[in-house]
């Protein structure tokens, strides 16, 4: 039988403008933390950059145009902080706010509503070298910068996210090193987690004050499907251990007022978090209309052992952990089909959130605002890009989504990960997510068989037997 779902459920797909748009130093654009860390030898895989990345920004019909031959009811986007405000202070700059007011405009002709992120992951070198997320003004900068993009672009967008994935903005990047700007430091990876937090405080008052009454304001978080390898009290202690700096650490602030006891106790060997000042916690409970959730694969952990492994956490190889005050934890392979990215597969996790915050958070709209698989994708002789693998993946994944639904989860809608295949951060071009194919040589866009068949999904609201 065929699985419905809900009429207005939103269908979409997502991307970031690192990783597509290019046309790096064109019309005043100045380096993000992302450029300068990707043209640092040993950063990245084979030393790639998002110089040209899929060309986007020179290309932005041709993609709204594959957009709309999908059928897809929204695009999740971000802006490029560095293209629209180059020096990240001071005024905007037009040709970078034209491009995407250009962007907007095409999707609104084709009847795709735009989701706009303000921040993934691209801040401006020039904050960066004056301290970057661990500095408390970085916080002040981002207020300042929402309230531009949504002046020129509030009367156009209606769906606005502060920021994508702040744990990976603190703990990728200043704990373990492998993401932007690469520094190594447990007490400035806690340090940005806090300011990333306000930050979106801020920057969610600022757009409140700039927006229409209709807009509607979100987050969108990477939350851990954590998962204890076995069931003993330590097992579960570290499992504890993680959600809080994985998880809770943005969700409480943001959504109960306060961090966690727990995650301050874990952490007191490190900081008395006096970085964290009167009135914040106020600044960054800012009412929200809905939380976007990023999944991919589930995390298990241990209390760790001699001959434990320590680093099996998902991310990329690292000399640091990316986990403060977690060094007793351990992190083990979870069991299943692995993609590309050697991740499991498992969409009991997804199924595990959308209930945990629906249950946790009662009234707050939820969307799947990143889901997907890498997989080896090649065309064949005749240039057809066949993954059955990403359509075995998405399928499951929509059918927790659907479970979820049916359990009472407020679900709102799915954006598949990613429209276009890209630069995959510091795995270069190596990982392909994209229900497109892009050849990297010539810029010339294929959808993989997965896009025809979630096009399917997106027209008839239904997910066919599997």
């Amino acid at each position: 039988m065929t699985v419905n779902f809900p009429p207005g459920f939103l269908w979409g797909a997502a991307t970031a403008a690192y990783q597509i748009e290019g046309a790096a130093q064109e019309d005043g654009r100045t380096p993000s933390i992302w450029d300068t860390f990707s043209r640092t030898p040993g950063r990245t895989l084979g030393g790639d950059t998002g110089d040209v990345a899929t060309d986007h920004y020179h290309r932005r019909a041709e993609d709204v145009r594959l957009m709309a031959e999908l059928g897809l009811g929204a695009y999740r986007f971000s802006v490029s902080w560095p293209r629209v405000q180059p020096t990240g202070r001071g005024h905007a700059s037009q040709p970078g706010l034209d491009f995407y007011r250009a962007l907007v405009d095409d999707l609104l002709d084709r009847g795709i509503r735009p989701v706009l992120t303000l921040y993934h992951w691209d801040l401006p070198q020039e904050l960066e070298s004056a301290g970057g997320w661990p500095e408390r003004g970085t916080a002040h900068r981002f207020a300042d910068y929402a309230h531009l993009v949504a002046e020129a672009l509030g009367d156009r967008v209606e769906l606005w996210t502060t920021l994508n994935e702040p744990w990976c903005s603190a703990f990728l990047g200043y704990g373990s090193g492998v993401h932007a700007p690469g520094r190594t430091d447990p007490v400035a990876a806690l340090r940005a987690a806090h300011h990333l937090n306000l930050a979106h405080g801020l920057g969610a008052q600022a757009l409140r004050a700039a927006l229409p009454s209709r807009a509607q304001v979100s987050v969108t978080l990477n939350p851990a499907a954590v998962r204890g390898r076995t069931d003993s009290p330590e097992d579960r202690d570290a499992a504890r251990r993680i959600d809080a700096l994985a998880t809770r650490i943005f969700t409480e602030p943001m959504l109960r007022g306060a961090y966690p006891a727990d995650l301050l106790a874990d952490t007191a060997g490190l900081t008395d978090w006096s970085f964290v000042h009167g009135g914040d916690p106020d600044v960054i409970q800012h009412p929200l209309d809905s939380l976007g959730i990023n999944y991919y694969a589930p995390t298990v952990v241990s209390a760790a052992t001699d001959n434990a492994p320590s680093r099996e956490d998902g991310h990329a190889p690292a000399d640091r952990s990316p986990w403060p005050g977690a060094d007793r934890v351990a992190f083990h392979r979870a069991p299943g089909k692995r993609t590309a990215m050697d991740w499991s597969v498992d969409p009991t996790g997804l199924y595990e959130l959308l209930t945990r915050f629906t249950r946790e958070f009662p009234g707050l709209p939820l969307m799947v605002t990143e889901n997907g698989a890498a997989y080896d994708d090649k065309p064949d002789g005749d240039g057809v890009v066949h993954d059955p693998e990403r359509i075995a993946y998405l399928h499951a994944h929509l059918d927790a989504v659907r479970r979820a639904l049916a359990d009472g989860a407020d679900v709102r809608g799915y954006f598949l990960w990613s429209l276009l295949d890209n630069f995959e951060w510091a795995y270069g071009y190596s990982k392909r997510f994209g229900a497109v194919y892009v050849d990297y040589a010539t810029q010339a866009r294929t959808p993989k068989s997965s896009a025809r068949w979630y096009a399917q999904v997106v027209r008839t609201g239904h997910l066919p037997p599997y």
